[in-house]
């Protein structure tokens, strides 16, 4: 197994996944939730992350090229579900999610496209794509998995933080959580719209 290239897929993916900046979102969609719930929503959102980055990684671009769609296209639409999500975080509609919830802020914005998102999906594809045999194929991955694997830890022990925060703090952290998913839903939209554009125009 390439050992160099599996560090080159973890620490890619671990930057675009961002755990650490990833934990005050998964705090506030949350955080109302009991630690049962809160915990499957964890790993609920890391399965679903993984298997997305693996059906992109093994057949992304055959699939992408069968429903004539672009990669811009598929971030333009990681970045309207995500300002959905922000308007409720920012509106106080998810302050109170009921139990059929907990398996939906898994899905979406959690899993995809926060951590399966644009970024994730086109960094593995282009790291399968440059694979020339078994052992690149085993570190890419063992890079994957590994990189989900720190995910769920950091998500599956930010408990401590909503004891530390209480009611009030994950009120005000809920509103900075929306904002900050608000600010990455325009720049994910904003950079769709200029490779849509760079495309044509390279196309003219």
């Amino acid at each position: 197994m390439d050992l160099k290239l599996l560090g080159e897929v973890f620490v890619t993916l671990l930057v675009i996944t961002d755990p650490p900046g990833m934990m005050p979102i998964f705090v506030a969609l949350t955080g109302p939730l009991p630690a049962r719930d809160r915990n499957r929503a964890a790993w609920q959102a890391v399965a679903l992350a993984l298997g997305v980055i693996v059906v992109f990684a093994v057949a992304g671009q055959t699939l992408l090229d069968y429903l004539h769609v672009d990669l811009p296209a598929l971030q333009a639409a990681g970045g309207l579900l995500l300002v959905l999500v922000a308007l409720e975080l920012l509106t106080g509609k998810g302050d109170e999610p009921s139990g059929q919830s907990t398996s939906n802020i898994a899905l979406v914005p959690l899993g995809t496209p926060l951590l399966a998102g644009p970024g994730a999906i086109v960094a593995t594809m282009l790291f399968v794509q440059q694979a020339e045999g078994p052992s690149d194929y085993t570190a890419i991955a063992a890079g994957i998995i590994s990189v989900m694997i720190a995910v769920w830890i950091v998500l599956r022990f930010s408990g401590g933080i909503v004891k530390i925060l209480r009611p009030g703090g994950i009120e005000v952290l809920t509103r900075i959580a929306g904002l900050l998913l608000a600010a990455i839903a325009v720049q994910l939209i904003a950079d769709a719209v200029a490779a849509f554009v760079r495309h044509y125009t390279q196309m003219v």
